[in-house]
């Protein structure tokens, strides 16, 4: 009979015998990682051994680097320059790189390179930014405060920087500050993202900005802080209604410092959004008008401004010149016209890309024009803005004591736009291609940031003309005047009417003085306007004294001058 099985003993043994293999198991794998930690170890060791030579000897040779690299590169660098300097000094010129220095005196740099240009494309090229060329400025005039005979402002005082434009207009502009934003187009120039970030910067200064001859941007003018719009001459620059209803002043832009004339932009150049805005077709080119749209001759513009002026529903009207020796011509028409504001571009002023012939060598300096058109316009309520080649306070300053109204700034706003955002483009491209319409680099332009450098830059240079005008005494831009400044040289005090710092200054105490050589300078300009009278009527005398009928009566008086002219002399 087999021998029953006890179930309870058959457990235990399972459980030891399970125990006894659990134990076996643990023992190989702590044996088989401690092998391996040793194997590890002695792997790393081995490594060192190998490694200690060559770092050792590493390091050797960086000490010797050290000691020795100095004196073997002064020595590289002095063969280098002597054998450069030799062959400068002892070739024959025409084998001698110093060729090109006799030229470089008669032509710069800029030349050679535009040469370049030219040469490679055989086109016409576009030069960005402006002129190179210095003109006769505003370095030569010094503010020349009063010490004794009365005192500076307090630093608390307030000070009236304020400016209205067209106050003619049912509906002038009224600016917080006398600096405002200049025309830059839209598409034509500028991206999207830098003309709306000029839009926040002229919100955030009170001020206005302009929306250049581009076509129209909506969100440009939904964001500025006041919006002129310009009329300009191409196919889109007559504007829509709806679009004049989105301004505060519009602006017919006849010429700019740098530009004026027709021109054509190839229809790769304006490509995506700015040609469906502008109202072009696929591949089709934008030629450049003479004039705006509706205005084929000189005799269409009474008609043409009356039916503008219906559209504008009374906001003011400017109109923009190229600064030029005509200037008192032109401004005779547009005060006929009746227009509000006049911006005058001198020749300093920028573009985004014109020909260098018209940078360099079209119109007439900004201080030029200013003076001259101040004195056409001295006893018209037509407002006056200036523009081109201002960059410092202290220029502005200067302009406005002169009697501009307000000054159109361009450079200045381009380039504080890419504040802290050039390394974005640097150093493969300038930084201007981040605000550039046609530059792949534009959608980098942060518009928050370069709105506040922007507004950063003019609220800075507003605060230093603030405090120039405190050392006047001036707390508002309707007391400057001429007195307050002094010309360093005569052509400079003759362009400006300015006191020269050679003469001594009158004082206050003797107003008879004053008046005299006020009514001496008026009687000087009398006596000016009284030759141009004459050398007319003398003219006219002319022409009548060869006239046929007259030409018996000449041969009896010959010899001797009509009684007219007598009495005219």
């Amino acid at each position: 009979m087999p021998t029953p099985i006890d179930d309870n003993a058959a457990d235990g043994n399972s459980d030891k015998l399970f125990s006894e293999m659990s134990t076996c198991h643990y023992t190989s794998v702590l044996a088989l990682q401690q092998s391996t930690e040793g194997d590890s170890m002695q792997f790393l060791i081995t490594i060192w051994q190998e490694l200690q030579r060559p770092l050792l000897l590493l390091a050797l040779f960086g000490l010797a680097c050290v000691f020795f690299a100095k004196p073997v590169l002064r020595l590289i660098t002095k063969r280098m320059i002597d054998d450069f300097t030799g062959r400068l000094l002892s070739d024959p010129y025409d084998q001698n790189l110093a060729e090109l220095l006799p030229s470089l005196k008669r032509f710069s740099v800029i030349n050679l390179i535009e040469l370049s240009l030219r040469a490679q494309t055989g086109k016409v090229i576009s030069r960005p930014s402006g002129s190179y060329k210095s003109f006769l400025g505003y370095d030569q005039l010094m503010f020349s405060p009063r010490q004794m005979t009365s005192f500076s402002l307090p630093a608390d005082a307030k000070v009236d920087l304020s400016v209205t434009l067209g106050i003619t207009a049912e509906k002038p502009l009224s600016l917080k500050i006398p600096l405002m934003i200049g025309g830059m187009a839209y598409g034509t120039g500028l991206s999207e993202e830098a003309k709306l970030a000029l839009a926040k910067a002229s919100r955030m200064l009170h001020t206005a900005t302009c929306s250049g001859e581009g076509p129209f941007l909506p969100e440009e003018a939904d964001e500025a802080g006041k919006f002129i719009l310009q009329i300009c001459c191409w196919s889109w620059g007559d504007r829509t209604d709806e679009q004049i209803a989105a301004a505060d002043m519009l602006e017919i832009k006849m010429g700019q410092g740098s530009d004026m004339g027709t021109a054509v932009i190839e229809a790769v150049d304006i490509e995506g959004r700015a040609r469906m805005l502008g109202g072009l077709a696929p591949r089709e080119p934008a030629p450049a008008l003479p004039a705006p749209p509706g205005v084929e001759s000189p005799e269409d513009w009474p008609r043409f401004m009356q039916k503008l002026r219906q559209r504008t529903n009374g906001i003011p009207i400017a109109l923009k010149l190229m600064a030029t020796d005509r200037l008192e011509q032109e401004l005779a028409v547009a005060v006929d016209l009746g227009f509000d504001v006049i911006v005058i571009d001198g020749c300093e002023g920028g573009s985004h890309a014109t020909p260098p012939i018209k940078q360099d060598d079209f119109g007439i300096p900004s201080l030029y024009a200013l003076m001259r058109a101040r004195r056409f316009l001295k006893d018209s309520p037509v407002s006056l803005v200036i523009a081109g080649g201002y960059f410092t306070p202290g220029q502005c300053l200067k302009a406005l004591t002169l009697g501009a109204d307000a000054i159109y700034l361009g450079t200045i706003p381009i380039f504080a736009l890419g504040h802290n955002q050039t390394a974005k483009a640097l150093p493969w491209e300038p930084p201007t291609t981040l605000v550039y319409y046609n530059s792949p680099s534009k959608t980098q332009l942060d518009i928050d940031q370069a709105a506040s450098s922007v507004a950063n830059v003019l609220t800075s240079m507003v605060l230093e003309m603030e405090e120039a005008m405190r050392a006047l005494g001036r707390s508002s831009l309707k007391e400057l005047t001429a007195d307050d400044l002094t010309a360093l040289d005569p052509v400079t005090a003759e362009l400006t009417g300015v006191r020269q710092a050679l003469s001594p200054a009158n004082t206050e105490s003797n107003p008879q003085d004053q008046q005299l050589q006020q009514t001496l300078q008026q009687f000087q300009h009398a006596i000016s306007d009284a030759r141009q009278l004459t050398e007319v009527l003398e003219t006219a005398l002319t022409a009548l004294q060869n006239s046929p009928a007259t030409a018996g009566k000449q041969n009896d008086s010959s010899g001797q001058k009509t009684p007219a002219k007598q009495e005219l002399r």
